[in-house]
């Protein structure tokens, strides 16, 4: 064959010993040294350049220069549709001899190894590099860069809004990386950053130029809760919620809309933070110039509620002009409360105006002045003596304040609650929000107060009293209360009475107990008082004191205890004509 031609043979060779397999002067350790150094010294995980031997739908065999060659999948060569037969190609080492003994590349493994180091390099150095925007994913895109995935948030598309991000898949964009995650290998790119530069100058250059008052004319951007950003020719400003209508707004989407062409004028602006504070509701006149000069206080005006406060609400007479109702002028009652128990945002209302300030634009409206002052009238409406129904609005220590209709309040005293219970407060009575009965005492129209009164309603038992429990006469009565000076007895014609403990004492000796029903004697009534004091004891002993002596006649003066102004030494006996002979004296 022709190729063997330009081959010499060695001169030295002894082919009788080779042909017996007797040959010393080659060392078999070198003859391999030698077949290994004419092979590529390769090492695991590292990209090497090969040589495309053959291709087929399946598979793409590289020779690299090693032992044996490396078999790809052809899926990975998709990317290069020209892909042919001896074809320089970059591959990475994954092992050098499987189970089978085959070198096992990767050439995908090659292209992200490589394409990880240009993006490393393209941050390092503030390089721009070309990415292929494949689809949209939540907040933003992904791009491929060599193969590698990258993160392009939305808002870094462009320094305008973006509304609709597919019109970007598919396109082929220069971008700057901006993060990189060694770890999880995480790229997030920006493009908006390639055009921030170019429009700084451009922002310096429009900013030295403004002047306050300056009307300009921009595009709506952006809205947001609290304003809308205008585009002003490469320069972008705000225009607060509260300088978009002279009106109140609740939504800037119901002034402007997005692309909207319209004019502003310039407040005030900031070159070194390179912000701009517009305003679109000043280039129209103050609703307040354009008010009716012939409205005047006491006139009736109506308006919609648009803002309520605890204090008030604010009625809004036409757009931007606006007055106030204090939670004090909604009713005539004198108790405050809050203004939402009588208006809600959006009502429609009937005002009077009580003042009117064209100067400062400001203006007070009530609703209360649209009825008539209860007080005006409360002579004939309220007269003394008459009878009403009432309702419980609150308890304090000393009675419970009612009310008679909104805006008439009235006290009753706790002493005129009840002619015989003694009460001791008023929970114990009523309850806050029932109706009560009351009757009408006093009228106070200068300070708009009334001293009402329950007990009224009924005769004064006492006048019955008086003539039913003299002193000396005997009585059933109930034992409903025991305390250490006495108890409290509850006679059976009704009312109240007293008894000491001396005079709790029973015939056997034992002290009467609470819930026990005993006869008593009556030892005192005083009806101015309303006081009843009683004595069970006095029940069995007067026959007895009747035969005894005096034994406290020999006691000195100063040692004989005083009870009731009566002198603990007087007989039973005594007590009763006494008895009779102030009942005498009280009847004549």
């Amino acid at each position: 064959m022709s190729y063997l031609k330009n081959i010499q043979p060695l001169e030295d060779f002894n082919w009788d010993e080779f042909e017996n397999g007797t040959i010393e002067s080659v060392n078999k350790e070198d003859l391999l040294k030698t077949y290994d150094e004419t092979l590529n010294k390769i090492q695991e995980h590292e990209v090497v350049e090969g040589t495309v031997i053959s291709i087929d739908k399946k598979e793409v065999v590289v020779n690299i220069g090693y032992k044996s060659d490396g078999i790809i999948p052809a899926s990975e060569f998709r990317y290069n549709p020209e892909l042919k037969v001896g074809d320089k190609v970059e591959v990475y080492v994954e092992d050098q001899e499987d189970k089978r003994g085959q070198l096992v590349l990767s050439h995908k493994k090659a292209r992200l190894t490589k394409s990880w180091d240009l993006i490393n390099e393209a941050q390092e150095k503030d390089e721009v590099i070309t990415g292929y925007i494949k689809c949209r994913t939540k907040g933003g895109m992904i791009v491929d860069l060599f193969g590698i995935e990258a993160f392009l948030p939305g808002s870094q598309i462009d320094v305008h809004p973006i509304r609709d991000y597919d019109v970007f898949v598919g396109k082929t964009m220069e971008f700057k990386v901006v993060k990189i995650n060694q770890e999880f290998r995480n790229v997030v790119v920006s493009h908006k950053a390639l055009i921030e530069a170019e429009l700084e100058a451009q922002k310096r250059e429009i900013i030295s130029h403004l002047e306050k008052g300056q009307v300009l004319e921009g595009t709506v951007k952006n809205i947001t809760s609290y304003g809308v950003f205008v585009d002003l020719g490469g320069v972008d400003g705000l225009v607060h919620i509260t300088d978009l209508s002279w009106g109140r707004v609740n939504d800037p989407h119901e002034v402007v809309e997005l692309d909207q062409k319209i004019k502003v004028v310039i407040l005030d602006f900031d070159e070194e933070r390179k912000r701009i504070a517009l305003g679109l509701k000043q280039l129209t006149p103050h609703p307040w110039d354009a008010l009716d000069e012939n409205l005047k206080v006491g006139d009736h005006i109506k308006g919609k509620v648009v803002v309520i406060a605890d204090y008030g609400a604010f009625v809004e007479i036409q757009p931007g002009v606006e007055g106030l109702i204090h939670v004090s002028e909604m009713s005539w009652s004198q108790h405050l409360r809050s203004a939402q128990e009588f208006l809600h945002v959006g009502d429609e209302v009937e005002a009077v105006i009580l003042t009117l300030d064209r100067q400062e634009r400001k203006m007070s409206l009530g609703i209360k002045q649209l009825k008539d002052d209860p007080w005006e009238s409360i002579e004939t409406k309220y007269p003394i003596n008459s009878k009403h129904t009432a309702k419980v609005r609150n308890f304090t220590n000393f009675g419970i304040f009612v009310e008679l209709e909104e805006g008439v309040d009235g006290l009753i005293h706790i002493s005129d609650l009840s002619w015989t219970k003694k009460v001791k407060h008023p929970s114990d009575f009523t309850t806050v929000g029932a109706d009560i009965e009351v009757v009408v005492l006093e009228i106070d129209k200068e300070n708009r107060r009334l001293s009402l009164g329950h007990k009224q309603l009924e005769e004064n038992p006492w006048d019955k009293f008086e003539a039913i429990y003299t002193p000396g006469t005997v009585h059933e009565g109930k034992i409903t209360e025991m305390m250490d000076k006495g108890a409290v007895i509850t006679l059976n014609e009704g009312g109240e009475g007293f008894a000491t403990p001396k005079h709790l004492t029973k015939e056997d000796g034992s002290q009467a107990k609470l819930g026990e029903e005993l006869p008593f004697k009556i030892i005192e009534f005083n009806k101015d008082s309303r006081r009843i004091i009683l004595s069970h004891s006095r029940t069995f002993e007067e026959g007895k004191d009747e035969v005894k002596p005096r034994r406290n006649s020999a006691r000195k003066q100063n040692d004989t205890p005083v009870i009731n102004n009566v002198a603990a030494g007087t007989s039973l006996g005594d007590l009763d004509v006494l008895a009779k002979l102030k009942a005498d004296l009280d009847k004549k």
